[in-house]
């Protein structure tokens, strides 16, 4: 089978792979509580290989997956706080500020080699995918390519039931059973706990007890689809409204445009809030970040 992970190919193999379909994928998702069961880069690990799949059936080039995302900080310290508990979390996170400010640059690269098209990719729920959806409409004017954002669970479709309601969850039916069907090896079905065990069993979905690799291997197969015709549907955007210009962004630009148009802006962003939620108790390890800096007032610096 032909290599489609960007750092896995020869030159010459990037090149007739660009020139073939020039569509980039590029997953997101971080180490975090995934249940007893699961291994705790789930949301990286099952992007990817998602994005990988995607790129075998469809064309295109998977960028290197990035394990750095956001956590520690609003309503997903508060959540961690209910569900993951006091345990040692094995975190891999980044403040929102860091990681999406990472996606400009991930983007200026792409950018600049001549891709057509991007399918950002996260596995990582809670707000941040809308985030990402409105900081890519921000970054859309200034790039050639079109940008598509999304989280995984939105080309879950018809769903685990087939009614397509069960299309995402946290280390659920859903998210354990794709995860099996993508990386068998890093599910454990043995570790899960006794039903009548107390929790909060490392962030566990209480239904994961129905998880089935078959239908992981089912909306997988969905997934793929659906992202097969994204793809396909930004390339025709592309090449009706081609750019009058490919010349590549350089830093100082990426710098400018996150100070005027994505600084500003940012503190509106869901992942800095704790929305509906409480924050966390006062004796909680998840307290380290209860308050919430405003980086357009240069608080983080």
């Amino acid at each position: 089978m032909r290599e489609v992970r960007w750092e896995r190919m020869f030159p010459d193999e990037l090149e007739a792979a660009l020139a073939a379909c020039p569509v980039v994928y590029f997953a997101y998702g971080l180490c975090e509580p995934h249940g007893p069961q699961n291994a705790v880069g789930l949301d990286a690990l099952k992007a990817h290989a998602i994005c990988v799949q995607t790129a075998h059936a469809h064309g295109g080039i998977v960028a290197p997956p990035d394990y750095w995302h956001i956590h520690e900080i609003g309503l997903y310290a508060s959540w961690a706080a209910e569900w993951a508990g006091e345990a040692r979390p094995w975190l891999t996170a980044v403040p929102p500020w860091v990681h999406f400010k990472n996606i400009c640059y991930h983007l200026r690269a792409a950018d600049a080699l001549g891709f057509e098209a991007a399918i950002l990719l996260t596995g990582h729920y809670g707000p941040n995918w809308q985030d990402l959806k409105t900081l890519l409409a921000l970054l859309q004017p200034h790039f050639a390519m079109r940008l598509y954002g999304m989280p995984d669970f939105e080309a879950n479709q018809p769903g685990f039931d087939g009614d397509g309601k069960a299309t995402g969850d946290h280390a659920g039916k859903v998210e354990t059973s794709l995860l099996w069907a993508l990386e068998p090896d890093c599910v454990d079905i043995s570790r899960l706990p006794a039903p009548d065990a107390p929790g909060p069993h490392f962030a566990m979905g209480a239904n994961a007890r129905l998880s089935d690799r078959r239908v992981g291997e089912r909306m997988v197969a969905d997934e793929v689809a659906w992202l097969g015709r994204k793809a396909a549907e930004l390339r025709s955007e592309y090449a009706v409204h081609p750019p009058a210009d490919r010349t590549p962004l350089s830093f100082v630009e990426i710098e400018r445009i996150w100070v005027e148009e994505v600084l500003p802006v940012l503190p509106d962003f869901q992942s800095m809030s704790y929305l509906d939620r409480t924050p966390p108790p006062a004796d909680s390890r998840w307290q380290l970040n209860y308050t919430i800096p405003d980086p357009s007032a240069g608080e983080y610096r």
